[in-house]
């Protein structure tokens, strides 16, 4: 009943930007957290970031200053900012409502 749609990622060279959308629909009763993370071949899926309901935000030490995390409660979105965009930040990345349900991924690639 609950559905997660990432999407805003591409291409970019190292030391550009990209902003991802992770847009919520369905039954979603309350707002606890959203929680962004991300995956690449053959590796475990790592967490990146999180925002609560109190607007609260927690980032992964490889991430700290470079990424944001947001959020339009109005349209049920969270926003994830990503500058200085490094190669090793290249995967697909996923965002996670209240701990229960998962998009299904958007692809970011950074590379010359």
């Amino acid at each position: 009943q609950v559905q997660l749609v990432e999407s805003g990622g591409g291409l970019v060279q190292p030391g550009g930007s990209l902003r991802l959308s992770c847009a919520a629909s369905g039954r979603i009763f309350s707002f606890r957290s959203m929680g962004w993370y991300r995956q690449t071949p053959g590796n475990e899926r790592e967490w990146v970031a999180t925002i609560n309901s109190r607007d609260t935000t927690f980032y992964a030490d490889s991430v700290k200053g470079r990424f944001t995390v947001s959020r339009d409660n109005a349209k049920n979105t969270v926003y994830l900012q990503m500058d200085s965009l490094k190669p090793e930040d290249t995967a697909v990345y996923y965002c996670r409502l209240n701990g229960d349900y998962w998009g299904k991924g958007t692809l970011v690639t950074v590379s010359s």
